[in-house]
């Protein structure tokens, strides 16, 4: 199992992780097709993640997640996570988790590695916290 800190985008599903969801977008329903956009953290980053179909409603804010083989990669120009066709997410627990809000590795500018066109490495932070679910105000 990865950190979030540790992932990276890549086109294979090989990510197995462990996090927390903090919030839940609305449920957007395009043809047959159930999607929403999740904040989760763990205890070094957070990270959009993608929720398909039945996931949507499976997941509250608060429940500790475990992702097996899932993919971090681009979903119209979003960097998301998700568990893909071949990945499996499942609930292994409920608010008994250390986490942070940034950074977000959704919210990094990912360039490609001259020396390895297959890996990513991280370029500028586009902002600090999620710019889809903003920090409360103090």
């Amino acid at each position: 199992e990865c950190s979030l800190k540790e992932i990276v985008p890549a086109a294979l599903n090989t990510i197995s992780t462990q996090f927390m969801l903090l919030d839940q977008g609305k449920i957007m329903v395009e043809g047959q097709r159930k999607t929403s956009l999740a904040l989760v953290a763990d205890e070094t980053a957070a990270v959009h993640f993608q929720l398909w179909g039945i996931e949507c409603d499976a997941f509250q804010p608060g429940d500790i997640i475990r992702l097996t083989n899932g993919i971090f990669s681009y979903n119209r120009d979003n960097l998301g996570l998700r568990a893909g066709k071949r990945g499996k997410i499942e609930k292994v627990g409920e608010f008994t988790m250390v986490f942070v809000e940034t950074p977000n590795m959704s919210e990094i500018c990912w360039s490609p590695d001259s020396n390895n066109s297959k890996k990513f490495l991280q370029g500028a932070v586009i902002s600090p916290y999620s710019s889809i679910f903003p920090p409360p105000m103090p």
